[in-house]
């Protein structure tokens, strides 16, 4: 055990050496931190400006934490999807796979280097996000819970880079197929939640009567008789899990909800997780509305009401990830391991 965290720990040291040693990674961290800076002041400047300044709110934090998440996440595929290719085309992979690394020494140091570089992204980010914390006053579970998710998420990405990289022959396809599968995850799932619940409806029987009739004096005499009215509407609780995927939706849905005076959700975090949590409520297929019943409409549960009756999307979509994230690295394990019985096309061993 000593021996293969050893060569882990080898092949981490090297390509940390390599990617601290050039200056592009200094100009990037500069352009991050700029952004990230930029965003903070605009953003505490227009909510203040709009009096959004509660005590539990959080509402700076929870959009600099997106901001970083989205930044993190477009980093992270150009600096993990040529990690192992990249090495096969500049003929340095040959030289280390003659050695005592194994490949999953190669393939597990590899990913660990590609995930801390990321998180150094979220380290040079933490002095803004330490800032608009004290400004929400958000309590220390909903500011570890984000910083962790977010991290995990981070790593999810360096693996898909990773793993891609192994299996690909080229770092231009590995790079554009990870930047490909986080607009899947970020944005596919948005469409493709929106698609399927349109794609699948239902009909809703809607059976309603409203107030009475009145004589010429103003007494009421009779019911007013009742309509009946057929439409349809779509069925997006069939279709909850895909949404689930979506990254923006796991990190919001496991930072605890800080909810208002009123009940309704006071940040980012709060909202998103409402909508996603709201969608796993099926439609009803019958409504009857009498007023002279005293029957009237339904009205929208609270956001605690429906916390408390739907499942999480956190877990699942974390699952998910970690999921894609392990098939990811067997899938270069399985490209990569030496003696190879065939290579791509124009591959080359050293």
């Amino acid at each position: 055990m000593n021996t293969f965290l050893r060569g882990i720990g080898v092949i981490l040291a090297l390509e940390l050496r390599q990617r601290v040693r050039t200056r592009g990674w200094i100009i990037l961290i500069g352009v991050f931190v700029a952004l990230v800076a930029i965003v903070t002041v605009v953003l505490s400047y227009g909510l203040n400006a709009l009096g959004a300044n509660d005590s539990g709110g959080g509402a700076i934090y929870s959009a600099i934490i997106y901001f970083v998440m989205l930044l993190g996440t477009l980093v992270a595929p150009a600096l993990s999807g040529n990690a192992i290719n990249g090495d096969r085309d500049a003929g340095t992979l040959a030289t280390t796979q003659v050695t005592l690394i194994t490949t999953w020494q190669l393939i597990i140091g590899k990913f660990l280097a590609a995930w801390i570089i990321a998180l150094g992204f979220l380290a040079a980010a933490s002095p803004f996000l330490i800032y608009s914390s004290i400004a929400g006053r958000l309590g220390p579970v909903a500011i570890l819970v984000s910083i962790l998710v977010l991290a995990l998420e981070l790593g999810v990405v360096a693996a898909l880079g990773v793993g891609l990289s192994g299996i690909l022959a080229r770092p231009l396809f590995s790079v554009a197929l990870t930047y490909l599968a986080v607009a899947a995850l970020s944005v596919g799932t948005l469409i493709a939640f929106a698609v399927s619940g349109l794609a699948v409806q239902t009909q809703v029987t809607e059976v309603s009567s409203y107030g009475t009739t009145y004589d010429a004096q103003g007494n009421a005499t009779a019911c007013v008789p009742p309509q009946t009215r057929v439409y349809p509407a779509l069925r997006y609780d069939l279709f909850w899990g895909i949404l689930a995927a979506n990254p923006y939706v796991v990190l919001a849905d496991a930072v605890p909800t800080a909810l208002n005076s009123d009940g309704y959700p006071t940040d980012l975090f709060g909202q998103i997780k409402l909508a996603a949590r709201s969608a796993q409520i099926p439609q009803p297929t019958e409504v009857r509305i009498d007023e002279c019943a005293g029957q009237t409409f339904q009205f929208t549960p609270l956001p605690s009401e429906v916390f408390a009756t739907t499942t999480p999307n956190w877990f699942v979509g974390l699952v998910v990830h970690v999921l894609l994230a392990v098939a990811a690295l067997v899938g270069a394990w399985a490209r990569t391991n030496t003696p190879a019985r065939s290579l791509s096309r124009g591959s080359r061993i050293a």
